[in-house]
């Protein structure tokens, strides 16, 4: 590009998707003169899904702002807890964040999450169609403008995943409600009526039950509950959002 010089600034929490010589501060960019801010920003790596306020000598602008010769651009992070307006908060995951989509269902936040790569383009028409925060570790799929909304998650340890979704996004908590596999509703089931779909010993070893109100799917307190409920007593500990 040979077009008006401008002074960019990244703040630290950024950095991550900057180049090295972006990462000290002020640094100068030259753009085409007609392209916004936001395409400038994404253009220098910062996906505007990560990109909070974006300040120009000062004032507050938004990604539609044309740059001009000389101006000093600020690009902030997200203020967290950061506020998602225009639906109810839910999910969208990527195909790599299966254990995260699991945990949040865990803890009762709706989480759609399909097992089988469909494609960038489709999980960003998912996003819009049903209004869902998409997360991904993908920059470029954070990119598309069919997404909706968008979030870059920024670890591959699922722990600490969920304590960045959780203290980024807020959601309200209500452990055991979700079905892990779909996603669907749980209700109480008495051990009767999902006896036809257990198996071994469990009807003779247990006798409280859920059942998913999708795919029919039965729950009960097993082998793995105390490793599940010190993860759902931990994220509730920690971030205090849970429905009464």
């Amino acid at each position: 590009m040979n077009g008006p010089r401008i002074h960019i600034t990244f703040a630290p929490e950024l950095h991550l998707f900057v180049a090295p010589d972006r990462r000290t501060g002020r640094t100068e960019a030259v753009t085409d003169g007609a392209s916004t801010l936001g395409h400038v920003v994404e253009s220098l790596g910062v996906p505007l899904t990560e990109a909070g306020e974006l300040h120009v000598d000062g004032r507050p602008v938004t990604a539609a702002h044309i740059p001009a010769a000389g101006e000093h651009i600020e690009v902030r992070p997200f203020t967290r807890p950061q506020s998602v307006p225009g639906a109810p908060l839910r999910f969208l995951l990527d195909v790599h964040l299966g254990t995260l989509a699991r945990r949040l269902r865990l803890l009762g936040v709706d989480t759609a999450y399909f097992s089988e790569d469909i494609g960038d383009p489709a999980l960003a028409t998912h996003s819009a169609r049903e209004q869902r925060v998409l997360l991904s570790r993908d920059r470029g799929l954070l990119r598309r403008r069919e997404l909706w909304a968008g979030a870059y998650v920024y670890s591959d340890r699922p722990d600490e995943q969920l304590r960045d979704v959780l203290g980024r996004f807020a959601p309200v908590l209500t452990p055991w409600t979700r079905c892990t596999a779909c996603n669907g509703e749980l209700t109480e089931a008495t051990k009767e009526s999902v006896a036809d779909l257990l198996h071994g010993g469990t009807e003779r070893s247990y006798d409280v039950f859920a059942q998913c109100t999708v795919c029919d799917r039965p729950y009960w307190r097993g082998a793995h509950h105390a490793r599940l409920a010190e993860v759902v007593e931990t994220a509730v500990a920690e971030f205090g959002q849970q429905a009464s």
